[in-house]
């Protein structure tokens, strides 16, 4: 079944058609933290029961901590037996046995559990040894749903390690509405792709920083709350200061239909980039070889330099003395591809230190994925995303018209 989410962008979904892509295959694996396989259980339960002449029936359940006499445990008989209530010869009589009252327990109490850890471990491993009278499927899902707090930080990734003295505190009621994404917006979901929109700041997926929020670990805890056992795949990735329109897989085998066949999968790929300078030739192509340093930048060379060739088309919609707003469409896909090749064209993109912007018109990135057009890796149905444009790219405009 299809689900529809509304988001900060538009979707328009047109008849099947397959074309020409950008030639980015994306990043392949999923990058995940701590994802585990769900392990297969098996409840048995049910009830059994023997009818022996006078002697009445007998029966037995599947219930843990069943009374007897609602199990059938009861005796009756026909032939001078004696009922649930008759009281057996020599018993005794009197006023029943009593003891020390418990106490009454706090409601909060019963609703959080916490724990100090003693020795290393991972979270689930640990979850599950003390919530051993549940399930690992209904465990995994109490973490998925943001249930569970280490040290006062929520933490939903399995393999999150533990530490002797840590604070694990857990919280047996289900939350009543789902923590809200932080810099992400979902655009469009199914049972094989998500859609987002992605906010400048925000990692795509994990870094070597263990906790940091990224749009994947956002993504995985969203499957999961429906179902424990989901994940999601990472299908291609935008820079940590890119905003705009992202997709993921929901499965293994849509992940390398869609990496394996991007080219062809892809119809529309389109970026605004907000530029410094004004760019005199209204549209043109940019191509080169781009190879990657030792420190991790990109160089650019117009002979093949055992690099990958890179092809990017820009189209200028807005111009002024300081600024200039490009759309850009990428016929290839490498790193950094939009970023160096402004670069080679003397307009670097404004907040870009790297590939030498000078400019400090905005806080972040001034690159944005506005489009992306492809065909459905399962019902080959075209369908198309859009975003605005940053308001930030526009206001640049206006604050340079300022006095």
């Amino acid at each position: 079944m299809t689900k529809r989410t509304p988001g900060n962008g538009t979707s328009h979904r047109q008849g099947e058609k397959r074309g020409g892509g950008d030639g980015f295959r994306g990043a392949r694996g999923d990058g995940r933290p701590g994802d585990e396989r769900a392990a297969r259980g098996a409840s048995v339960g049910g009830s059994s029961g023997r009818s022996a002449g006078g002697r009445g029936a007998r029966g037995s359940s599947g219930s843990v901590g069943g009374s007897p006499a609602a199990n059938g445990g009861g005796r009756t008989g026909s032939r001078g037996g004696r009922d649930g209530n008759e009281a057996r010869p020599g018993a005794r009589s009197g006023p029943a046995r009593s003891g020390p009252k418990r106490a009454p327990s706090s409601p909060k109490a019963d609703r959080t559990r916490s724990y100090t850890v003693s020795e290393p471990a991972e979270l689930l491993a640990f979850l599950l040894a003390k919530l051993s009278h549940q399930g690992r499927n209904a465990v995994k899902a109490i973490l998925a749903r943001g249930q569970v707090s280490v040290n006062d930080r929520v933490v939903t990734a399995y393999n999150h390690p533990l530490k002797p003295g840590y604070a694990v505190t857990i919280s047996m009621e289900k939350p009543d509405q789902a923590p809200p994404l932080v810099g992400l917006s979902i655009l469009y979901e199914d049972d094989d792709l998500i859609i987002v929109s992605k906010e400048a700041g925000l990692l795509s997926i994990a870094s070597t920083q263990e906790n940091e929020v990224t749009a994947y670990r956002q993504l995985n805890e969203h499957v999961r709350r429906t179902d424990p056992a989901g994940r999601i795949f990472v299908v291609h990735r935008l820079d940590r200061d890119t905003s705009g329109v992202m997709m993921f897989a929901k499965r293994e085998d849509v992940q390398q239909a869609l990496q394996n066949n991007w080219q062809e999968a892809v119809l529309e790929r389109t970026y605004v980039a907000l530029v410094e300078g004004n760019v005199k030739k209204p549209e043109g192509t940019i191509s080169s070889w781009l190879k990657e340093s030792k420190t991790l930048k990109m160089f650019s060379s117009p002979y093949p330099n055992d690099g990958q060739h890179a092809v990017t088309h820009y189209k200028t919609l807005r111009a002024s003395p300081q600024f200039s707003l490009l759309q850009v469409e990428l016929e290839t896909g490498r790193k950094n591809q939009i970023r160096v090749h402004m670069q080679d064209l003397g307009h670097p993109v404004v907040g870009d230190k790297k590939y030498g912007s000078r400019s400090k018109a905005l806080t972040r990135l001034g690159l944005h994925a506005r489009v992306l057009a492809f065909a459905h890796p399962v019902s080959g149905e075209t369908m198309r995303f859009e975003t605005e444009i940053p308001k930030s790219f526009l206001h640049a405009f206006k604050d340079e018209a300022r006095p």
